[in-house]
């Protein structure tokens, strides 16, 4: 779905803090409560209630959130277009 690989995405997440900020399903210590509930992605609408739900948005808002919105929370992270690709394709792998 989105050309990544889910199993890179666990050591990313850490590497990148993604789950300092929010509780994602499978990541020791993934039980961050700033950012939203990181579960079932596939069924979501938007991301970050912000961008239509698709794997290149998905990607896309990973990389660079203040490109959909200037007053997100989530700061950029310096994670690369290809690591962002194996961490969407672990959240959209996910159902919780």
């Amino acid at each position: 779905m989105t050309g990544g690989d889910p199993t890179r995405a666990p050591e990313l997440i850490r590497r990148y803090g993604c789950a300092g900020c929010h509780t994602i399903s499978g990541i020791p210590g993934g039980d961050g409560q700033v950012g939203g509930r990181l579960s079932e992605m596939r069924k979501r609408v938007y991301v970050a209630g912000v961008v239509t739900n698709s794997p290149d948005n998905l990607i896309r808002w990973i990389v660079n959130p203040q490109q959909f919105s200037t007053r997100t929370a989530m700061p950029a992270s310096g994670i690369s277009e290809g690591e962002a690709r194996d961490v969407a394709a672990y959240l959209y792998a996910k159902e919780r």
